[in-house]
């Protein structure tokens, strides 16, 4: 089949991933810090289901541009990594610093170590009936480490860590997300989402075109190639496959974590269903790459906007252009920001925008659609636990 809309991200001149050097000026701010991180992402669509975030983080200023794109499977281009492909790398790499920090604080030497994870979420349902809807099930970790704790201790030790990572927050408990929706420039009740108790951000409109690149030595993001194969139960490797109207299906987004002498964090994302493209990642707090909380906030940001994409194509309505602004609040890690205490974080509030012919109810239902089929929101509503593995290596 045809490949959806422009390739944007392919032919752009710009990297795939920068630092934005002047965000004051591109007017994205951070949300008030009340937990430890804010993070306000914006996402627009560029053309089909190619997005483009910036991510600007309270606790460390900076300011990230990522990009996104979908494969075969949405008859995408496959020019960036999926959405969920920034959920799970960011996740890996929180739990990396969390596991890094609790071995500084306890003295513990730590020779070798490798996460390899695996996420999983489901697709059930009709889209022409609306009863399609997005699940998550629970992570699993495989860890392999050199280090001298006994078994008892070690495994203790690490889901200490895992518990520590602010994205505890958003997996422990049920947390409903909160929306704004705006048609045309004017603000909308939600119909069925719960709604956020704000007035409607300004659209961010055209800011994002200012954005200017921070000069750097790094690859930020790069394809790798295929993903090796494996069987994944209800998995899929066909085209358009996420563009049926009736599914259920099972969706495995893996990544593969190693620390560089540099102290960067080097991520592979393994697309093993829907079968696709394996990207690198790198991710680090201190600037020289994207942060995990980033990472995080733009792979809900890009995987809710996903949604919108598929349901007006199968449904063949009118949104030529949308866009969002979503906050997302951690606390602190607790190894790694000295708390001591389980990763916390709020609800998810998001702000929609839309320019559409269809009618208010369309766009009602448009946001209604798009969260209940959202993988990431399910993640967020659902409560969830790593299942953690250990190898000594």
């Amino acid at each position: 089949m045809a490949k959806i809309g422009e390739d944007m991200i392919g032919t752009s001149d710009l990297p795939p991933f920068f630092k934005v050097a002047n965000a004051d000026e591109v007017s994205i701010d951070a949300p008030e810090n009340r937990k430890g991180d804010a993070l306000r992402t914006w996402v627009r669509s560029l053309s089909g289901f190619q997005k483009e975030a910036l991510v600007r983080s309270a606790k460390t200023g900076q300011t990230w541009r990522l990009v996104s794109d979908e494969g075969p499977y949405l008859n995408g281009h496959d020019a960036a990594p999926c959405p969920l492909a920034f959920l799970s790398s960011g996740m890996v790499a929180s739990y990396m610093n969390e596991i890094i920090a609790l071995a500084e604080l306890q003295g513990v030497e730590i020779r070798k170590l490798k996460l390899i994870q695996d996420n999983y979420y489901t697709m059930k349902g009709s889209m022409p009936k609306r009863t399609m809807v997005g699940g998550a099930e629970p992570v699993e970790l495989l860890v392999e480490i050199d280090c001298d704790l006994p078994d008892g201790e070690l495994n203790t030790f690490l889901m200490n860590a895992i518990h520590a990572s602010p994205l505890n927050g958003l997996m422990r408990g049920q947390l409903e997300s909160l929306f704004k929706l705006g048609k045309n420039g004017q603000e909308l009740p939600t119909a069925n989402v719960a709604e956020l108790d704000v007035s409607l951000f300004p659209d961010p409109g055209n800011h994002f075109a200012k954005s200017d690149a921070t000069v750097d030595d790094l690859l930020h993001m790069e394809p790798i190639g295929p993903t090796p194969k494996k069987n994944v139960v209800l998995g899929t490797s066909a085209g358009a496959s996420s563009l049926a109207a009736e599914q259920d299906r099972r969706l495995n987004i893996g990544a593969v974590a190693v620390l560089r002498e540099d102290g960067v964090k080097d991520i592979q994302q393994m697309q093993y269903s829907p079968y696709g493209t394996s990207f690198r990642f790198l991710s680090s707090e201190d600037g020289r790459a994207p942060d995990a909380n980033s990472l995080i906030s733009a792979g809900i940001g890009f995987c809710f906007m996903t949604q919108f994409g598929r349901f007006v194509s199968m449904l063949k309505l009118d949104l030529p252009d949308y866009r969002i602004v979503q906050d997302t609040h951690f606390s602190l890690g607790g190894a790694s920001g000295g708390t001591g205490k389980a990763g916390q974080a709020d609800p998810i509030e998001t702000h929609v925008y839309l320019l559409t012919s269809e009618s208010d109810e369309i766009a009602q239902e448009m946001l209604d659609i798009s969260e209940q089929t959202c993988f990431l929101h399910a993640f967020c509503r659902t409560d969830l636990k790593t299942k953690l593995r250990v190898k000594r290596v």
